[in-house]
């Protein structure tokens, strides 16, 4: 009987110990997980204020959670659901804004081709009546120039949060720590430059379209906690 009871006993201290070893991971796993949300209804708001919700539609698509630091891309989709506009995207005088240092950089459209040269100015995309431009945009200053290739590759994170741990400014060194506690959330934006045009002659007569629009699109980012790593949690 003594021996049967020690027996159970290991048993159970090894399913105790395999318990606590499979919670430990699931928590280091989901340590330095975050979650990119974007703004939407903010979005469609500043559509309607300019008479456009009828007209435009803008989305992002994201994945429930990332990696500190994984985020390189923005995948945007922005829908030309007017049967007589033309609408047109200015890349050029796009761009990506972050709020912790209130840096305004240049967006750059991501093509499939090699990327050679940043400094060439980039032709605004057309998106015709009832079609959808699906992109990827970044920033500029993620590029990096590679010696042997001679082109540029996406080199550091869209937002560097990583980098705030290290800052020479005290203030952002405790946001980063900060953000790591869930105290606080990041947050930044991209500002698309649309010009809307009927597709002959201008503005339709009697329409109240304006002829150029900046819609603000922003997004918060949120620390995870460690209990999203639960398999009831993953997806949303």
């Amino acid at each position: 009987m003594v021996a049967i009871n020690e027996s159970n006993l290991i048993f159970l201290t090894l399913y105790i110990i395999g318990v606590t070893y499979t919670f430990t991971k699931m928590i280091e796993s989901i340590d330095d997980k975050i979650k990119f949300i974007d703004e939407k209804q903010f979005v469609d708001e500043q559509l309607k204020d300019k008479d456009l919700q009828n007209d435009i539609g803008i989305s992002f698509r994201l994945s429930p959670s990332y990696f500190i630091d994984e985020l390189k891309e923005l995948s945007v989709s922005i829908e030309n659901k007017s049967q007589n506009l033309a609408l047109y995207v200015d890349w050029d005088n796009c761009s990506l804004v972050v709020e912790y240092n209130k840096q305004s950089r240049r967006v750059i459209r991501k093509s499939p081709d090699v990327t050679r040269d940043l400094g060439v100015p980039q032709s605004p995309s057309l998106i015709a009546p009832t079609k959808t431009l699906s992109a990827a945009v970044t920033a500029e200053d993620v590029f990096k120039l590679d010696e042997l290739t001679k082109t540029y590759q996406v080199n550091t994170p869209l937002i560097n949060i990583s980098a705030l741990e290290k800052s020479p400014v005290k203030a952002q060194r405790l946001l980063f720590q900060d953000f790591i506690d869930r105290k606080k959330e990041l947050k930044f934006s991209l500002q698309l430059v649309l010009r809307i045009s009927e597709l002959r002659v201008g503005l339709v007569p009697g329409e109240n379209k304006p002829p150029m629009c900046i819609i603000d699109c922003p997004f918060t980012i949120k620390k995870l906690p460690w209990y999203y790593a639960m398999p009831w949690n993953r997806r949303r």
